[in-house]
C-alpha cells in the first residue's frame, strides 16, 4: 500500500518520477486563465480564517456540500465560517474520487505544511492552525502567490472596466506580472438580458454613442487599445449556443436596432450577430498579436430558484451537449481565408468533443511566422478537470496533433489557493509520457524529454502569448 499523497503522488513508475522531480516540480507557473480578484492582489489581503480563502467564491466545493446535503446557509449563506469550515470537513471525506478532494490536500500540504487527511476528526486542529497563520503578512494574498513561483498571471475582465488595480500593480512593481484578459461576452451576447443596458455602460467607457453593430465593434476596439496598454496580451469568450452563420454588416447592423427598439430576435438573427462579431474581433486580435481564446459549452444557471437567490458563477452551470463542429470551421475558416486567424485557443467543455477540436485544430495550423501549435487544443476545462479528464484531452491532441506544442494548465479559479492544480497537471503529464517510455513506445531520451516537459508546463506559454 502506497502512502497517501507522498512525493511520487500519480507518478507511477522511475521515468514519470525523473520527469516530475527534475523537470516539472520547479519551473515557474504561467497561469494565463483565471478570475482572481485583482484588487486583493493590489491590497496585498490578509484573510482571517480558512472558510474566507477556501470556500468564498468556489463553485467546485459549493456543488459538493450540495450534494452531501449542506444547507445553503453552511455554503453561501450566513452562517458562521467555523460552522461552514467544519461542513465541508465532512464533505471531503465523503468526495473520494472527486478531484476537489486531490486538490484540497495539496493545498494543505503545498501552503501549510499539513499532510494528515482532512475529516471532522482533524477539522478543529487544521481550522486552528491554518487560521493563524492565514493572519499573519507571511500569508497575505501575493505571499500566496509567490509560495507557488507564479510568475505570470492573467485576470479576466470586461472591456468596460476601468482596469484600476491592474495599473496600480504595474505602477507598483509588483513581481509578479498580472495582466487582464479582454473578454467582450456582454457585447456578443446580443439575445441575453441586459444587453442594452450593457450598450450604454460599454459607450460610456468608450466614449461614444452606440447606434450599430459597427459602432459597437468600434468601441470594443478602442477598449482594446485601452486593456493592451495595461499589458493585455490574450481574450476570451464563451460560446454556449449558436455562435456563427454569414451575415453582412447591414444584416447585423439592421439585428442590433432591432434589439435596441425591444423586438424579439430570431436564433438565426443571434447566431448572425455572433459570428459577425466574433470574426471581425477575431481578425482585430490577429492584426495586434493577442490570442484568442474560445470556451466552448457551458449550459449555464440551471437552477432558476438558486441563480434569482444568489446570481451567476454559483455551482449550477454544467456541460451542454449541442453539435458545433460545422459553425467552428465555418468561423475559423472565415478569418484564414484571408490570413487573418489569430493563435486561437479551443476549449471544450463536454468530453465527447475532445477528438472533434483536436482534430479541426489541424486545419489551420498552417502559418509563415514558425508559431508552433498556432491553434491549441485547451487543457481539460471545468468538468473536465481531473485525471481522466486530463488524460483524455492529453491523449486526444497526441493522437491527432503535436503534444509537444501544448501550452499546458491554467487554474480558471477565482481562489488564491488554486495553484497546486499546476502540480497536479504537471504530475499526470509526467505519468503520462512517463508510461510511453516505460512501454517502450519512446526512447528514453531524458534531454530532449525534461525539454519537452518544461515547455508544456511553461516555456511554451511564454512563447505562444509573447509574455
Amino acid at each position: 500500500m502506497k502512502e497517501f499523497m507522498n512525493e511520487d503522488f500519480l507518478l507511477s513508475n522511475e521515468t514519470a518520477r525523473t520527469l516530475y522531480h527534475d523537470h516539472a516540480e520547479n519551473v515557474p507557473i504561467i497561469d494565463f486563465h483565471n478570475h482572481l480578484n485583482t484588487r486583493a492582489i493590489y491590497e496585498d489581503l490578509c484573510y482571517d480564517n480558512m472558510t474566507e480563502v477556501w470556500l468564498g467564491g468556489d463553485h467546485y466545493k459549493w456543488r459538493a456540500m450540495r450534494a452531501w446535503g449542506v444547507p445553503e446557509r453552511l455554503i453561501t449563506g450566513d452562517g458562521a465560517p467555523y460552522d461552514k469550515f467544519m461542513a465541508w470537513a465532512e464533505t471531503i471525506q465523503n468526495s473520494i474520487g472527486n478531484p476537489v478532494y486531490h486538490w484540497n490536500h495539496l493545498e494543505l500540504q503545498r501552503y501549510f505544511g499539513i499532510k494528515e487527511p482532512f475529516r471532522p476528526e482533524t477539522a478543529d486542529k487544521i481550522w486552528e492552525e491554518c487560521s493563524a497563520k492565514l493572519k499573519t503578512p507571511e500569508y497575505s494574498v501575493r505571499n500566496l502567490l509567490r509560495m507557488q513561483n507564479v510568475e505570470v498571471l492573467c485576470t479576466t475582465d470586461d472591456p468596460a472596466d476601468t482596469l484600476e488595480y491592474h495599473k496600480k500593480l504595474k505602477k507598483d512593481n509588483f513581481d509578479i506580472a498580472v495582466y487582464p484578459t479582454f473578454r467582450p461576452e456582454k457585447a456578443i451576447g446580443i439575445e441575453k438580458e441586459g444587453f442594452a443596458a450593457y450598450m450604454e455602460q460599454l459607450g460610456k467607457a468608450a466614449d461614444m454613442t452606440l447606434n450599430s453593430a459597427e459602432d459597437v465593434l468600434n468601441a470594443l476596439k478602442k477598449r482594446l487599445t485601452f486593456f493592451m496598454e495595461t499589458g493585455c496580451r490574450v481574450t476570451d469568450h464563451s460560446l454556449e449556443n449558436s455562435f456563427y452563420l454569414p451575415a453582412s454588416t447591414e444584416e447585423v447592423n439592421a439585428v442590433f436596432r432591432k434589439r435596441m427598439a425591444g423586438g424579439v430576435l430570431t436564433a438565426e438573427e443571434c447566431a448572425g450577430y455572433h459570428g459577425w462579431m466574433l470574426t471581425e474581433l477575431g481578425r482585430e486580435y490577429s492584426r495586434r498579436g493577442l490570442v484568442m481564446q474560445l470556451h466552448i459549452g457551458a449550459l449555464r444557471n440551471n437552477s432558476t430558484r438558486l441563480f434569482r437567490a444568489l446570481g451567476a458563477d454559483i455551482g449550477v452551470d454544467s456541460m451542454n451537449d449541442f453539435n458545433y463542429a460545422p459553425q467552428l470551421s465555418a468561423l475559423l475558416d472565415a478569418m484564414d481565408r484571408t490570413n487573418e486567424l489569430p493563435r486561437t485557443v479551443l476549449y471544450y467543455l463536454n468530453p465527447r468533443d475532445a477528438d472533434m477540436l483536436a482534430s479541426m485544430a489541424g486545419n489551420y495550423q498552417s502559418n509563415d511566422q514558425g508559431i508552433r501549435g498556432k491553434i491549441q487544443l485547451g487543457s481539460a476545462w471545468w468538468f473536465c478537470d481531473h485525471k481522466t479528464g486530463m488524460e483524455k484531452q492529453m491523449q486526444a491532441l497526441s493522437n491527432a496533433g503535436l503534444i509537444s506544442t501544448f501550452i499546458g494548465m491554467l487554474t480558471d479559479s477565482r481562489s488564491f489557493l488554486s495553484f497546486p492544480r499546476h502540480e497536479y497537471f504537471r504530475r499526470i503529464l509526467c505519468n503520462q509520457i512517463g508510461t510511453l517510455v516505460e512501454n517502450g513506445e519512446y526512447p528514453a531520451d531524458m534531454n530532449y524529454l525534461g525539454k519537452m516537459i518544461e515547455n508544456i508546463c511553461c516555456n511554451n506559454a511564454k512563447t505562444y502569448f509573447e509574455f
